[in-house]
């Protein structure tokens, strides 16, 4: 017979181990972090009471610091993100088709904001030309500076003014449109030229076609006599003043490059969910760029235009993209916010 074992009994829990003391070096190591860590608080506090002692002092050159201080980091921020989107689309063309809107409206713009920015960067450059720049740039924002720098009162303000200059030059392409009426292209179609007589009409007579009308005339827009390539030197001129561009060199090329990104912005806003999920400010922004003033217009307005928009462009493609370009006469030609900046 085997001999039962006789139970073990429990084994005492081991004493814990009594903590270790700091080595001297480590105690001193923790004396001197919590020491900079004191020195930093106070220095900032320091700081924090200087800028309140400053802003009751000087007021007015704080809220200039400010606006440059704000103005820069947003710079800076949009030119590093610019040039990452240059250099993806840069090596796959295709990338531009998969960009938010966000994306591509930073694309758009900011060519033109770098450019009206570089000088005076360049001149406040300079030794001691900050003391003058600064000072000028505040009183000329419009002239010196880009959106960065500017009020939310002001971008909406230079805004305006842009728009009123762009506006000047919608009769322009409408009397080239009409010019083209009766030309034998249009004729050479009977149907498609009633159609386009009739959207021409509806403008003639204080109102606008529906979008239905405007791409059932399409075909118009693919050769002859509206295509980029048919079109004349003085009317290609009136569309580059009507989209705020000027007229020197590579002019059909750079108006089918707008046609085309404002064509991917379309694409990329009914993506993300459609008209409706702009907030007031994106759809401010997108109706100016699409040649409509939004100033007093209530949303429900500015969302059921930029769907008109947005439905015409959805039916584009590469060779009709210079009807996109007539749609600032062809949609808001006669809108009542537009006439409203002459009167």
């Amino acid at each position: 017979m085997k001999q039962q074992s006789a139970p073990t009994s429990p084994q005492a829990p081991s004493p814990e181990p009594p903590p270790q003391k700091p080595a001297p070096g480590e105690r001193g190591g923790i004396k001197q972090k919590s020491l900079h860590v004191t020195v930093v608080s106070r220095y900032m506090e320091y700081v924090n009471s200087y800028v309140k002692i400053l802003d009751r002092k000087f007021p007015a050159a704080m809220h200039v610091y400010r606006i440059f201080m704000v103005g820069t980091k947003e710079l800076l921020r949009d030119i590093k993100e610019y040039f990452r989107l240059v250099s993806n689309i840069k090596w796959n063309d295709q990338v531009l088709r998969q960009l938010t809107r966000k994306e591509l409206e930073l694309y758009q713009s900011m060519p033109k904001d770098m450019l009206k920015i570089f000088p005076f960067l360049i001149l406040s450059s300079l030794p001691f030309a900050n003391y003058v720049m600064f000072p000028v740039a505040y009183k000329y924002p419009r002239q010196l500076l880009c959106k960065h720098f500017w009020t939310l009162q002001q971008r909406v303000e230079f805004a305006m003014l842009h728009h009123r200059k762009k506006l000047l030059n919608q009769r322009a392409v409408f009397r080239s449109l009409q010019r083209q009426l009766d030309s034998q292209a249009v004729r050479r179609d009977q149907a498609l030229h009633e159609k386009w007589s009739h959207a021409l009409a509806c403008l003639g007579s204080g109102q606008h076609p529906q979008p239905e009308v405007v791409i059932q005339c399409l075909p118009l827009f693919r050769g002859d006599p509206y295509h980029l390539d048919y079109l004349t030197p003085s009317h290609v001129n009136a569309l580059l003043r009507l989209h705020g561009m000027h007229s020197m060199w590579r002019r059909r090329k750079r108006l089918a490059q707008h046609a085309s990104l404002i064509h991917e912005i379309d694409l990329a806003i009914l993506r993300e969910g459609g008209v409706e999920t702009l907030n007031q400010d994106e759809m401010r922004s997108a109706c100016f760029l699409r040649g409509l003033n939004p100033v007093n217009m209530r949303n429900e307005d500015m969302c059921a235009w930029l769907a008109q928009w947005v439905k015409i462009s959805t039916q584009l493609d590469e060779t009709s993209l210079s009807l996109l370009l007539h749609c600032p006469v062809l949609l808001a030609y006669n809108k009542p916010s537009n006439w409203a900046l002459f009167h």
